[in-house]
């Protein structure tokens, strides 16, 4: 049986339409806290709390929000918080993957106004509506293996998740006096819609079947398997809870190893 280690609290998600945010979402749910879910695709975002309300009585709130625009992203997160109170924790979960080429039609500008300004948008929206002290509260990025490794044709989105453990060092050392804990978690293959764009587009570029892509991926990875998006959540809901007290500025692998090759 799930700890409601967060009952009553209220939680702020990005990006929690699909993947590793809609895990994020429930397993939050399951512990109790009151949600606010924030995306650019609602209908999205109402799936997901259409979900977790058919798996108990939590609270879900749903806002459009673009990242990108900072206003808007305040406004957003502001909304939230009249609804649903001061936050305890806010999980900056959106993003866009792919690749990038130089010349027309470069997305870098892209990746990097999502992955990276968008973050900090959304991770000063939510500062400014945290719970008041004394006790702990959190602001979690999910960055990737990327900001680890270099990967040909991924400039932007190396660039961007690599920038936001710098972000997070520095956001760290702001706010510990308020005894605000901000940390990262690098995720590696995780068995989301994103990640299987990812092994179709590198399938088509090797001239190789989808499952062979799999295995060729999966050799770089010590544990020889894709991660579950409600492995990331747990490791979030720890980062969020008093058992991560002391906790603060880091970067967490969950990549099966990957990180070491």
């Amino acid at each position: 049986m799930t700890e409601r280690r967060f009952a009553g609290r209220h939680v702020l998600i990005t990006g929690a339409g699909t993947g590793i945010g809609r895990a994020i979402a429930r397993r939050f749910a399951r512990e109790g806290a009151r949600l606010s879910l924030l995306a650019r695709d609602v209908a999205r975002l109402e799936e997901t709390a259409e979900a977790i309300g058919a798996e108990g009585e939590s609270e879900v709130g749903v806002h459009g929000c673009d990242i990108r625009d900072g206003a808007a992203t305040r406004a957003a997160v502001d909304a939230a918080c009249e609804a649903r109170g001061p936050l305890h924790a806010a999980i900056a979960n959106s993003g866009v993957g792919g690749p990038n080429e130089p010349g027309d039609g470069d997305r870098f500008d892209d990746l990097v106004a999502t992955n990276l300004v968008g973050t900090y948008h959304t991770l000063r929206a939510a500062e400014a509506r945290l719970e008041p002290g004394p006790e702990r509260r959190h602001l979690v990025v999910v960055s990737s293996i990327l900001a680890r490794i270099g990967v040909p044709g991924y400039t932007g989105y190396c660039a961007s998740k690599a920038a936001l453990l710098g972000l997070v060092r520095a956001l760290a050392m702001e706010l510990a006096p308020d005894e605000v804990q901000v940390n990262a978690v690098c995720p590696g293959w995780v068995d989301t819609e994103m990640a299987r764009e990812g092994l179709q587009g590198m399938a088509q570029g090797m001239g190789i079947s989808f499952r062979e892509a799999h295995d060729v991926a999966m050799q770089d990875v010590p544990l020889g398997r894709m991660g579950k998006p409600e492995e990331v959540a747990g490791m979030i809901a720890w980062l969020c809870s008093a058992d991560a007290h002391g906790v603060t500025g880091q970067a967490l692998d969950i990549n099966g190893g990957a990180f070491m090759n």
